[in-house]
């Protein structure tokens, strides 16, 4: 979708993707598989959320959303972080993770990494200890991964 959500932004569509069930059984599946030990499956904002539920029930973890600012009722810890077309800060209950959790974080697009990257501190934040980061696509060409380099990526597509 060019210049969505502003000019010069190509926003990838998943839609097609979430309306195949078998493409998206798939999708999931492959996001759940060849994890060691998972307590709970962050899920960024919002089509992250998508995702990372179906792989939370898949792995028999616990689901964890990570909201944008404002979005939580009860007491959060916050990370602002720098995107592709601007800043953005995301939050999580403070009691999200307890200390030693291990944490899948799943998202549906890597870009700049900065959403990731924020994910992550607020995992650490508690304690708790981040196993990998799993996307459906890498937008390679924003070279997002570089910011990540002490996280293990699991990226099904590299564009």
């Amino acid at each position: 979708m060019p210049d969505f959500p502003s000019p010069g932004i190509v926003f990838k569509d998943i839609t097609p993707l979430l309306a195949d069930p078998a493409l998206f059984g798939a999708v999931i599946t492959a996001l759940a598989t060849g994890h060691d030990r998972v307590d709970k499956v962050a899920g960024i904002e919002a089509r992250g959320f998508i995702l990372a539920a179906p792989v939370a029930c898949r792995l028999g973890a616990g689901f964890v959303p990570v909201r944008k600012q404002g979005k939580l009722p009860a007491a959060t810890h916050g990370q602002t972080y720098q995107l592709e077309y601007g800043t953005a800060t995301v939050e999580v209950h403070a009691d999200a993770f307890a200390p030693g959790d291990r944490v899948l974080v799943v998202d549906d697009v890597l870009a700049t990494g900065g959403t990731a990257r924020a994910t992550a501190n607020l995992i650490r934040r508690s304690g708790a200890h981040v196993t990998a980061v799993a996307v459906l696509l890498e937008l390679g060409f924003l070279s997002g991964r570089d910011g990540l380099a002490d996280l293990h990526l699991r990226p099904l597509l590299v564009m």
